[in-house]
């Protein structure tokens, strides 16, 4: 929980990692480039009182992550996004087993969300059911980007991808978190191209596409393509750090998906280690558009708890201290939308009509 100024904030961190990018893990020259380039995003975008050395930055503690998270960094809630990369990496990117024990030692605390890419056919499509029901999963993390052999990267509406979405229905799995966002060396920056969205999220209403950095570069076409389709919402991850560097590009980036997506759909995210959240959520409380900016409307306290913890909240079902809630009136028809407790009427009208 952040209290500024008498006001209290439930915070939710939609994207977290415990990773490996050891010199020993990496199987080739791409899993040297991938850390690297994310730490030159950690290094670039972050205060200078905030930067990691590279080598802690490879691979740190699980006791670094729950200080950094909980101690410091004011979240109520963590949810992993597990990057696998097993082509970069001789143990995947992602330290599951670490991930998984952190959520089980931890309850209340974390949420592991799991991957599967669908260019694995059947068997990983038994191996996706076996994993559901392991983690008791609730979210599940894409990265069409990711290699796989000689392909370089996949399409959401693929014939094989739209079996794996089914399926997840069927486990009764809702939340479906897709990377669209800034190339990251050596991936391909196609495969990143959010048009296969608009497909999927069409022909899926019984699930929510939380599309991880909004779809930097890309803002316009997401956003476009966000106001029309009520289950797809914008992650803040790598775009809010640019408070710092770019604010106001952040400006523009946060007042466009404000604009076009409504305070409901977007949801806060530090992609933890590429930052850290306490500074992140600071700044963001602080925050507010340039009053030059005259085509975007403030920032206002209730947009920033929404999107600080309270929509991410709804999606996960994440019981929120009744301090931590926006006030209502007795008798309102969105109470429990604005109190935090479920925003599923909210979700199914898009911003503009």
């Amino acid at each position: 929980m952040y209290e500024k100024n008498g006001e209290k904030y439930y915070i939710v961190d939609g994207h977290v990692h415990l990773w490996d990018g050891s010199d020993e893990n990496c199987r080739n020259i791409h899993g040297h480039q991938f850390i690297e380039c994310f730490y030159d995003y950690h290094r670039n975008l972050s205060p200078e009182e905030e930067v990691w050395d590279y080598k802690k930055y490879q691979k740190y503690t699980e006791q670094d992550f729950m200080k950094d998270l909980f101690e410091d960094g004011y979240v109520d809630h963590a949810i992993f996004q597990a990057t696998i990369l097993r082509d970069f990496y001789k143990n995947g990117f992602a330290r599951v087993e670490e991930s998984w024990k952190l959520t089980q030692d931890n309850p209340g605390k974390l949420t592991y969300n799991h991957a599967y890419d669908p260019r694995n056919g059947e068997v990983g499509l038994r191996r996706f059911e076996e994993d559901a029901k392991r983690f008791g999963l609730k979210g599940i993390k894409l990265y069409t980007a990711e290699w796989h052999g000689d392909s370089r990267g996949y399409k959401l509406d693929d014939p094989w991808s739209r079996r794996y979405l089914e399926k997840a229905i069927e486990l009764g799995i809702t939340n479906v978190h897709v990377h669209k966002g800034p190339t990251i060396r050596p991936l391909d920056r196609d495969a990143f191209d959010v048009a296969d969205v608009d497909k999927v999220a069409t022909d899926y209403l019984d699930l929510n596409f939380i599309i991880e950095h909004c779809g930097l570069p890309r803002l316009e076409d997401f956003c476009w393509i966000a106001t029309q389709e009520s289950n797809v919402y914008g992650g803040l991850a790598v775009a809010i750090p640019f408070m710092h560097t770019r604010p106001r590009y952040f400006a523009q980036v946060i007042g466009e998906l404000l604009y076009w997506l409504g305070e409901d759909k977007i949801v806060f995210a530090s992609d933890y280690a590429l930052w850290t959240p306490k500074w992140l959520i600071e700044r963001f409380v602080d925050f507010q558009i340039p009053e030059d900016m005259t085509e975007y409307a403030p920032l206002t306290t209730q947009n920033k708890k929404k999107i600080l913890g309270l929509n991410a909240a709804a999606l996960y079902d994440l019981d929120v201290p009744a301090e931590l809630r926006l006030p209502t009136e007795a008798g309102e028809a969105d109470a429990e939308v604005a109190a935090g407790a479920d925003n599923t009427r909210a979700a199914k009208e898009p911003a503009l009509s």
